[in-house]
């Protein structure tokens, strides 16, 4: 198994715990030795020598002191190399959570969540083999056949030699073993990953799969990937037998073929009982490091191919752009895309393409446009989900991408079109946006969106839970909760993502008014299909195919024949 070096490279906080491990772990070999010395002592003084138990008492103590000191030796050789996978783990977990949160929410869609999500429990889980256990087994197996060797080495170099030529073996039956095992364990993750992803997606649609009446079709499309997830880790556990029988096999064999050379030698009076049993007991001990690797080997694997995913996707989100960092003022003056285009991987046209226009403190500009035309993307781009292609993105005269995103953000207030609530209560919900506000400002929030009333109509008021996404809630108010936030957060950037559009037109009539008394003397970029929500801002743009093709104010727009005054019309004649 090859080693992960991206990790290795993380291991530095934790290496004094899995220093320990392997220091531990020699002295656990170094007491084996000592032990056998001991023991063959004893039987060559009671059986040759004929002596009592009384004269071999001391030594029979001294066994014993070994004994009892190496359990406490194991389990704090345990404790340690946990306590380090675990430090490790917990650094990983970090860097890979920060790298998620950069690569951002257009990143995250593009994922299966199944696959995160492996990757944040199983696959992190799976490195307590690598880490405790088989990478300071890696270590052990070369330090203590090798002290074996040196002990072994003056008093019998024949044995020596032949545990020098047989033990090689067992690592090179693991290279062997090690490229098809491989192989089946990254197919076992992708299998499982697969099998994740489907069952997550079932979940969130199940009401969908119900009232279409595919239930059925996808329990057996689940049922299919869960049989390759099961036929995978079969596999695995085939290969990791087989391994395991191979290499206990090479194990035997060597301490057999050592086992006839000492007989013979001993038979014919070339090498004294004393020595001889010293060396058989020695033997086994002297494979055992390496099946102890061989076991972990597989075990790890599994481990390792979690860090390899873990660091693929610490890898993609690159680092901030080298541009000199200055702080924003708390209100922008000015904010400005000059020639901003972006398109995104996979697509041959750019969402947004040479995107031009200005947008000055306190004013508000609606964007209207048809679905595709690249309004999502301006959002997006205003929010650093993404970053330009080429252009750039100006506050106040220097480019967006030198302002740190976090002092940024706190500048926006954002209402997207299908806001997130968590399954806590509304009170949590509302005070995400300034968790210090207190109850009389969130409820002011609450009042400057017409919410108040129904959510002390709730059971608990305020403190109800709402459920995963807000389920207690009809789409209008997980709309105004969304609108809430932002009341309460009172940025100075206010950025309304289609805000109106799961309103139905008594409530979006009540809430428009409400909302020119929060756009006033506010920036803010509207964006919306609704050409009465557009009348909030006083100037428009119209995009289409990522395009900016008409802007004005809602009087010279209309003066003028084109996309505007056109959608004027048509929606004059829907009323």
């Amino acid at each position: 198994m090859r080693i992960e070096r991206r990790l290795l490279a993380s291991i530095r906080p934790a290496s004094r715990d899995l220093g320990l491990t392997i220091l531990l772990g020699l002295i656990s070999a170094l007491i084996t030795i000592l032990q056998a010395y001991l023991l063959s002592r004893v039987v060559a003084r009671i059986f040759l020598e004929r002596q009592d138990a009384t004269a071999v008492l001391p030594l029979l103590l001294g066994w014993l002191a070994l004994a009892l000191l190496k359990m406490p030796l194991h389990v704090a050789q345990h404790d340690r190399a946990q306590s380090g996978a675990n430090q490790i783990k917990r650094r990983l977990r970090t860097h890979l959570t920060s790298a998620i949160v950069h690569l951002g929410p257009q990143w995250l869609n593009e994922q299966r969540s199944g696959y995160l999500l492996i990757s944040l429990t199983e696959g992190m889980e799976a490195l307590d083999a690598y880490l405790g256990g088989y990478l300071p087994q890696l270590v052990l197996a070369a330090a203590i056949p090798f002290a074996m060797l040196v002990t072994l080495a003056p008093i019998d170099l024949v044995t020596a030699l032949v545990l020098l030529v047989t033990g090689p073996l067992i690592p090179l039956f693991m290279i062997l073993i090690g490229d098809r095992a491989e192989r089946m364990t990254v197919q076992r993750w992708r299998s499982l990953g697969w099998l994740s992803a489907i069952l997550l997606d079932s979940l969130q649609g199940l009401t969908t799969l119900k009232l279409l009446g595919q239930l059925r079709a996808q329990s057996e499309r689940i049922a299919r990937a869960g049989d390759r997830f099961r036929h995978s880790t079969m596999e695995v556990l085939r290969v990791t037998f087989l391994s395991a029988l191979i290499l206990e096999w090479v194990a035997m064999l060597g301490t057999a073929i050592v086992a006839v050379e000492i007989g013979l030698r001993l038979l014919y009076g070339r090498l004294d009982f004393e020595a001889a049993f010293f060396i058989l007991l020695l033997a086994p001990e002297f494979y055992a490091p390496l099946r102890a690797l061989g076991a972990r080997f597989h075990a790890g694997m599994a481990g390792f191919e979690a860090a390899t995913r873990m660091y693929d996707i610490i890898e993609i989100s690159s680092p901030e752009r080298p541009v000199r960092a200055h702080t924003a003022g708390i209100i922008p003056r000015e904010i400005a895309f000059e020639r901003v285009s972006f398109s995104y991987p996979g697509r041959s046209l750019d969402a947004v393409d040479e995107l031009d226009f200005r947008l000055r403190a306190g004013e508000q500009i609606a964007v209207l446009g048809p679905s595709g035309c690249g309004k999502t993307t301006l959002t997006k781009l205003l929010l650093r989900f993404i970053d330009p292609d080429s252009g750039q993105i100006l506050v106040d005269g220097k480019p967006l991408a030198s302002i740190p995103l976090r002092s940024w953000r706190k500048q926006i207030a954002w209402v997207p079109q299908n806001p997130h609530l968590f399954a806590c209560s509304a009170l949590e919900n509302i005070r995400l946006a300034r968790p210090e506000a207190s109850f009389e400002q969130v409820v002011r929030a609450a009042r400057s969106v017409g919410l108040h009333q129904e959510l002390l109509a709730l059971p608990a008021g305020y403190d109800t839970p709402l459920g995963e996404r807000g389920l207690r809630l009809s789409a209008g108010q997980v709309q105004r909760v969304a609108l809430a936030r932002a009341c309460l957060k009172d940025a100075p950037l206010l950025v309304l993502d289609e805000a109106t559009a799961n309103l139905d037109p008594l409530t979006e009539a009540s809430l428009l008014g409400m909302l020119r008394e929060l756009l006033a003397d506010r920036t803010a970029v509207i964006i919306t299909h609704r050409l009465g929500t557009a009348r909030l801002a006083e100037n428009v743009i119209i995009m289409e195919s990522g395009r900016v093709v008409q802007a004005g104010t809602h009087a010279s727009l209309l003066e003028t024949d084109g996309p505007y005054a056109r959608l004027a019309v048509a929606s004059g004649r829907k009323r």
